[in-house]
């Protein structure tokens, strides 16, 4: 009929591909991305990177209460979850359909839970607490002006016992190094980091410009 045409094409985008990431053990997550919508539409080599190092087992996962921040495609949240872990993936309002989708997709994998929730940083984060064992974020930093709500949530949300997981693309164009710095100028007011050495990280999915970095609250030392 007439007008089908960019009502397909439209449908096409919308559809999307899938990207098949190998696990160790048994069969792959399958990752549906769009071909429209935006950077939390496809899964970032930084996604990768962090799924894969969590099943190097470095942190135990088994019934753990696991948040990620920024999803999108929610395959780092979802690869935790077949892990043993209790994850929440969360993202803005736009996500949560895909996010549905690839949690639904690969729920006969998930040896934890996992569940899709909406959450829109430096805003309120009482449904998220009692605070999580560990925070996962892939590729979070690189909007200036996103920079101070993440640090908000990221404090409104850690214990004195969260380890949280950044991994992120160190990248050189733009303005890019210069917003990576402010980050983590900001984020060590508050936070003790550690990098985590390359031959840690999975011996396949691992770059040189591709960095994981533990980080955990500063111990406040009471008055005396």
């Amino acid at each position: 009929p007439a007008g089908a045409g960019p009502r397909r094409l439209r449908a096409a985008a919308m559809a999307g591909f899938v990207r098949e990431l190998e696990r160790r053990a048994g069969p792959a997550l399958r990752l549906e991305q769009r071909a429209a919508g935006g950077v939390g539409c496809v899964v970032w080599d930084a996604a990768l990177v962090l799924a894969k190092f969590l099943e190097t087992g470095a942190c135990p996962l088994a019934r753990r209460h696991v948040l990620e921040l920024g999803a999108g495609t929610g395959a780092v949240g979802i690869m935790a979850a077949t892990l043993g872990a209790n994850v929440t993936v969360t993202d803005l309002e736009e996500l949560q359909e895909l996010l549905m989708v690839n949690i639904e997709n690969n729920k006969h994998l998930v040896t934890g839970s996992v569940r899709a929730k909406v959450l829109k940083w430096g805003e309120d984060v009482t449904e998220f607490q009692p605070p999580p064992d560990y925070i996962l974020m892939a590729d979070c930093i690189y909007y200036e002006e996103s920079l101070e709500p993440l640090l908000k949530t990221l404090k409104d949300l850690t214990g004195p016992d969260t380890c949280v997981l950044c991994c992120y693309e160190q990248r050189t164009v733009g303005k890019n190094p210069e917003i990576e710095r402010k980050y983590f100028e900001l984020l060590q007011r508050d936070f003790e980091l550690e990098k985590i050495p390359l031959d840690r990280h999975d011996e396949e999915y691992r770059s040189e410009d591709i960095h994981i970095v533990s980080i955990h609250r500063k111990h406040m030392v009471g008055a005396q």
